[in-house]
């Protein structure tokens, strides 16, 4: 896929503008109210979802990074712009075993509740670690965004962490998988954190979703 090279600068601009925390909500009833288009980041724990957040923005601190699974157990919202153009929602991590049945329980109505009613939520960002591919886990979120109607990238992290040969050999697999997604984008980004590969392609990926 080939990206505009204006579009790649817009994007850069934007995400060097203002940015800045929301609010948190663990649960529906706290949600910010509708007014600007969203794009959410999806991930298993641990897949590096806090530090694409904080690389994409250029921020060290905006979205918190943990080391314990499952600790981010609420929807956080974060503003773009300044008045508002669009927000980026942080979804809880998934497939952490250590948790109760009832966080699993929570985490679940709350995910799929909200996927399934935002009309402002433009795309969704399902992120893979490179290392691993895709698990069952990652399976489920992709049922959810499908059975919602609600498109989405595969975004692989950490890419940096494997060799040119078995990153392609992910790419590719990641690639069949979601061909047969009924709400996947054809695109795979690759992307690191640490490296800043891929980044400029998935803001303006993002810009695409919420300009669409």
């Amino acid at each position: 896929m080939t990206v505009d090279l204006d579009a790649l600068e817009t994007a850069r601009k934007i995400f060097s503008g203002p940015i800045s925390f929301l609010k948190s909500a663990p649960d529906l009833k706290f949600l910010p109210d509708p007014v600007a288009n969203e794009v959410a980041f999806a991930g298993r724990s641990n897949v590096g979802k806090s530090s694409l957040i904080n690389a994409l923005t250029n921020r060290n601190g905006l979205a918190r990074t943990s080391n314990t699974p499952g600790r981010t157990q609420e929807l956080n919202f974060f503003d773009v712009g300044e008045p508002l153009r669009f927000r980026l929602v942080d979804m809880p991590g998934y497939g952490f075993a250590e948790a109760p049945k009832d966080v699993v329980k929570k985490w679940r109505f709350l995910v799929n509740d909200f996927l399934r009613g935002r009309q402002v939520l433009k795309r969704a960002l399902v992120l893979i670690d490179s290392r691993h591919g895709i698990k069952d886990v990652d399976r489920d979120i992709m049922d959810m965004l499908d059975a919602a109607a609600v498109s989405y990238h595969l975004v692989l992290t950490k890419s940096d962490k494997i060799k040119a040969s078995a990153l392609a050999e992910i790419l590719a697999q990641t690639a069949e998988e979601g061909r047969k997604r009924p709400a996947a984008h054809p695109h795979i980004i690759p992307t690191s954190s640490e490296k800043g590969m891929g980044l400029p392609e998935l803001r303006a990926a993002i810009m695409d979703a919420i300009n669409e």
